[in-house]
């Protein structure tokens, strides 16, 4: 009996040591801690993008908070590590983890990326998040990036955007013809269809660019992050209606061996994280745009007006023509375009008797 109670004891101590060596593992990769790095496409200092609720300092301020430290990332505007549009290529390379930018910027890469940012004459903020968080957008967005060893996810959104300034008045389209023009994304190659020449410029070069007349019109994000900019002191015309970029998403790039190392606790808080971001900067956006464009209108002199009919009609027959021959060209591009305008029609029959009623019977 004594031998017995002996092995049984013994046998007991060892299973105990094997379970807890099994375990230790787990629990020392959960309390693991990681330093990692974020570029962004924006320069140091500037708000929504950088600075303030929401932006690429914010979502680190809170992944760190949440994580209780475990996971810090310092973050780099525009410049300081590397050039503002080469974030792509270094989180593929794994020189930085993340990127904070807009998935427009990668078209060279994967003409696909574009429907992430903003799609002309596409879903606006609460469509946008429909399609991305419960129509399957990310997915199909990490199935665009997987060739490139990358995830990414939403982690803010302006909303709908301006037109952008010009120093002429825009009557025609046949105004729209040589005009040398800022203007990234799927509306740069519409544009460049109807004439316009078009450049892409870093938001810290777009003040310079358009008063000395290296460019005639310029498009950068809405009245509050222009007027920063001082495009009002080199441009009249403000133009309205947003027919670029209905909702405009920052895109949380991740490199993916780099996220495949982190603890499930630790991808839920990025995650979780970035979608807060994702809702607080557009809600920021909604009153520092309305304070501006007050001030813009009030005591700068600013024209702002929509775009005539014709040359809406006119961008819209274009950017349809531009979708249905990417799409076209790539598989994987007509995947995702399926997708984005599916959800979209859905979207737009509910809008109908949501949003725009509400608008049209009810606000007055």
């Amino acid at each position: 009996m004594e031998s017995k109670r002996r092995s049984f004891v013994a046998g007991s101590l060892g299973a105990g040591a094997a379970t807890t060596a099994l375990a230790f593992p787990s629990i020392v990769r959960a309390q693991t801690s990681f330093n990692w790095k974020m570029t962004s496409a924006y320069a140091k200092g500037s708000p929504f993008y950088m600075d303030g609720p929401g932006s690429a300092t914010d979502l680190a301020k809170r992944i760190e908070a949440m994580s209780n430290g475990r996971l810090k990332i310092q973050v780099f505007g525009a410049g300081e590590l590397i050039p503002a549009f080469e974030g792509f290529d270094a989180v593929r390379a794994g020189t930085v983890e993340m990127n904070h930018a807009n998935s427009y910027f990668w078209t060279g890469k994967t003409f696909a990326a574009q429907y992430f940012t903003a799609v002309p004459f596409g879903l606006n903020f609460q469509g946008m998040n429909g399609w991305l968080y419960d129509g399957g957008g990310i997915d199909l967005w990490n199935e665009v990036y997987a060739p490139f060893g990358m995830v990414a996810m939403p982690c803010g959104n302006t909303g709908v955007q301006m037109t952008g300034w010009f120093k002429k008045e825009i009557n025609s389209v046949a105004d729209l013809k040589g005009l040398k023009m800022r203007i990234p994304g799927l509306a740069g190659k519409v544009y460049a269809n109807l004439g316009v020449d078009v450049k892409v410029l870093p938001g810290g070069e777009i003040f310079p660019a358009l008063e000395r007349g290296v460019i005639d019109a310029a498009e950068f994000v809405g009245p509050y992050q222009d007027r920063r900019l001082g495009l009002h002191k080199a441009a009249r015309y403000y133009y309205t209606t947003g027919w670029h970029e209905p909702a405009t998403v920052s895109e949380l790039l991740i490199n993916k061996a780099a996220w495949q190392k982190l603890p499930k606790d630790l991808q839920a808080i990025v995650e979780n994280a970035a979608a807060a971001c994702n809702v607080i900067s557009e809600g920021w956006c909604q009153k520092a745009n309305a304070d501006a464009m007050e001030d813009l209108i009030k005591n700068h002199k600013v024209i702002a007006r929509p775009l005539p009919d014709s040359v809406i009609e006119a961008l819209r027959k274009e950017t349809e023509k531009v979708l249905a021959e990417a799409s076209a060209k790539d598989p994987l591009t007509r995947k995702v375009h399926e997708s984005y305008t599916a959800f979209k029609a859905k979207y737009d029959r509910w809008s109908e008797v949501s949003e725009e009623a509400y608008h049209t019977k009810v606000r007055g």
